[in-house]
């Protein structure tokens, strides 16, 4: 997509609106299949939490990928996507008992974090695979908020209590069909990631009959340009080496599973935003958007940087702008951030906005979500209406306060006369 494509599907669809480039989705799922190519069994589960509209889902069904998802309503969208219960798997943290026996029944690959929920769910399940959750309490992630290796980390289960883990396997005749690990996003330093993978492997020996290894995934993308990423064609290289020598090692051809979401649509979505208001004060020039952190709250929760392109304006002059939102509170996208000339009405693109974008979208001060639009060979494809006014108050139940009343008063007065 350029400038101009993006220009067209703002005036199409309005402002806001999220656009996804398919064709970077495609050669991004590629780019990882080739870099594992000489692992015999290779598993991509797309994490559906980065980007859950149902036509990327299909679009990701059509490429061969599965599904990593972390709620029953995730599983939901795969199964309506098109993608078979087999494909998917299920690693939710801090769920029910209920919800995992849910999802287990629509033949979905259960993933267990805790020793609480394995013991209870291989006491009554043993005959259904479970995979588990380990935490190797190594932090590859950059980003101290994202990572979720650290010892005290409320996801996976610890490899200090593996006796534990093993115990309970033991006692319930469960069967354990996949081991798993996720240390976080934003990797960059491959060599800590296969340190943590040996973790895994170790863990792995300690199990008959498993089916695969799921490494998680958390790599990282480039926020701007000159940004260094995760460099997957050297882990691909490295990791399948380790890997394939590890399936000998332990007499089985395993598949080797990853779980990527924002490698996969992170730089295929651009956020598009129409400029309100150009606000001069005594030292900063504001250019207010028609939208907020209700619509993108990545740069306000975790100091994320997007990059902000004036696609109306891409040649002119550079000046220097904090980027706000039309919320009604503190809502920057960015801080003196050196920008072409901006304008009221025009158009601003940010990058980056595939993933954790939209899911996290709300309707903070009764604004309305977005649209959304699939790039696809070549045209806009709308995949998402921007909501009205009546999607905002569906599901509220306005009560009459005064028949309320009259219903209180006529009930207690004939308590009065009871009595």
């Amino acid at each position: 997509m350029n400038n101009q494509d993006l220009l067209q599907v703002a005036n199409e669809y309005g402002a806001p609106v999220y656009v996804y480039d398919a064709e970077k989705i495609i050669s991004q799922y590629e780019r990882l299949t080739t870099a594992f190519g000489k692992v015999k069994h290779l598993k991509i589960n797309y994490a559906v939490k980065a980007l859950s509209n149902i036509s990327v889902l299909k679009l990701l069904n059509k490429l061969g990928s599965g599904l990593d998802t972390v709620s029953l309503q995730e599983v939901q969208l795969g199964l309506r996507a098109g993608f078979s219960p087999g494909d998917i798997i299920f690693t939710p943290n801090g769920v029910s008992l209920e919800e995992i026996e849910e999802v287990s029944a629509l033949g979905v690959q259960i993933n267990i974090d805790n020793l609480s929920i394995l013991e209870q769910f291989g006491a009554k399940h043993p005959n259904v695979p479970v995979c588990i959750r380990i935490n190797p309490h190594v932090m590859a992630g950059g980003n101290t908020n994202i990572s979720v290796g650290h010892i005290d980390s409320k996801f996976g289960i610890s490899i200090h209590q593996i006796p534990h883990l093993l115990r309970i396997v033991e006692n319930t005749k469960m069967h354990i069909n996949g081991i798993h690990m996720h240390t976080g996003s934003d990797i960059l330093d491959i060599e800590v990631f296969l340190y943590a993978s040996e973790i895994l492997f170790d863990t792995a020996k300690q199990f008959e009959n498993l089916d695969f290894i799921d490494f998680g995934s958390g790599f990282k993308v480039p926020y701007k340009e000159g940004d260094i990423e995760t460099n997957i064609e050297e882990l691909g290289k490295k990791l399948s080496k380790r890997f394939n020598e590890f399936c000998k090692e332990y007499g089985k051809d395993l598949s080797l599973a990853f779980e990527p979401g924002k490698f996969l649509v992170s730089e295929a979505g651009c956020f598009l935003a129409k400029v309100n208001v150009v606000k001069q004060t005594t030292s900063t020039v504001f250019a207010g958007v028609d939208s907020g952190f209700n619509h993108l709250i990545r740069p306000m929760l975790y100091g994320a940087h997007h990059d902000i392109v004036n696609i109306s304006n891409p040649g002119g002059r550079d000046r220097f702008y904090s980027v706000v939102g039309y919320i009604c509170e503190t809502d920057t996208f960015a801080n003196n951030r050196r920008i072409a000339e901006i304008n009221e009405g025009d158009v601003l693109c940010f990058k980056n906005a595939g993933a954790y974008c939209f899911t996290m979208a709300s309707n903070y001060n009764s604004r309305f979500r977005p649209a959304e639009v699939l790039w696809y060979n070549g045209q806009s494809h709308l995949i998402r209406k921007r909501e009205t006014f009546e999607d905002l108050v569906r599901n509220q139940v306005e009560v009459d306060l005064n028949t309320v009343k009259q219903q209180t008063t006529q009930l207690e007065e004939e308590n009065i006369a009871v009595k």
